[in-house]
């Protein structure tokens, strides 16, 4: 179920897209939280995106990483989820940064956790992937506590557009937000994740406070990854995300 504020989140931006290159999104996003209702706000969650790809752009791509992301956060790469803290401290700034562009958001009913997905161009044009995981911090603010992205396999070679946020995507593309209903007496039973997986394979994960948002992610042993999310809807789970990530060429 689309909440009544997902909605508008996508026909606001969508409106956007279709009339060309938008300079300012941020404003558009603005208007709609204006009469957003509830805690819950998808579109708190795509300003916040632009921001940090903004600050990667401006500040360096690491610097804005470290400057978004939440004590204990993973990056999740072909060798695996690692720390993230750790591994960015040995980092220095890439002379171009990576851009990236949020295209859907799933949100807890509660407003304290998010998964969004969307599209990113490399300094070399190529295009891939990413999702990224958003806790609501004691400060109301929100950080980043997984990151994981791969290129395509196939890059495009059709129509493309500017959306304003400083990358490449399909012109058909929008911005879609969805909220998980929140939990009531005839809710459903916890989910248990109960997926058969290969032996050797790591994983993580984590659900929201109140229990409308679960999220995990895997590593293969083949070396391949996949990470995914399901929020409840009308007393059921119902999947939101399962994006997997190519195995590396070198496995």
């Amino acid at each position: 179920m689309i909440k009544p504020f997902a909605s508008l989140v996508a026909l606001s931006l969508l409106a956007s897209c279709s009339a060309g290159p938008p300079r300012m999104p941020l404003e558009r996003i603005d208007r709609v939280l204006a009469d957003a209702p509830g805690a819950a706000q998808p579109g708190k969650i795509v300003a916040r995106e632009i921001e940090f790809s903004r600050a990667a752009r401006e500040n360096g791509q690491w610097t804005a990483f470290r400057a978004f992301m939440a004590p204990g956060a993973l990056i999740h790469g072909q060798a695996g989820a690692i720390d993230a803290g750790q591994w960015l401290a040995t980092q220095a700034d890439p002379p171009e940064a990576v851009q990236w562009a949020a295209r859907s958001v799933w949100m807890s009913c509660d407003g304290r956790l998010a998964v969004s997905r969307g599209r990113f161009r490399d300094p070399d044009g190529r295009i891939g992937t990413f999702v990224t995981v958003w806790q609501q911090q004691a400060d109301r603010s929100y950080k980043w506590v997984y990151d994981s992205g791969a290129l395509d396999d196939l890059q495009p070679d059709g129509q493309l557009a500017d959306d304003g946020a400083g990358i490449i995507v399909s012109a058909d593309e929008i911005i879609q937000g969805y909220v998980a209903d929140c939990p009531g007496s005839g809710g459903a039973a916890p989910d248990n994740w109960a997926n058969l997986r290969p032996a050797g394979t790591q994983s993580g994960g984590a659900q929201s406070p109140d229990g409308t948002l679960h999220w995990s992610w895997y590593h293969y042993p083949n070396g391949g990854r996949s990470i995914e999310a399901r929020y409840l809807v009308d007393g059921q789970w119902e999947t939101a995300l399962d994006e997997r990530f190519p195995v590396p060429e070198s496995q």
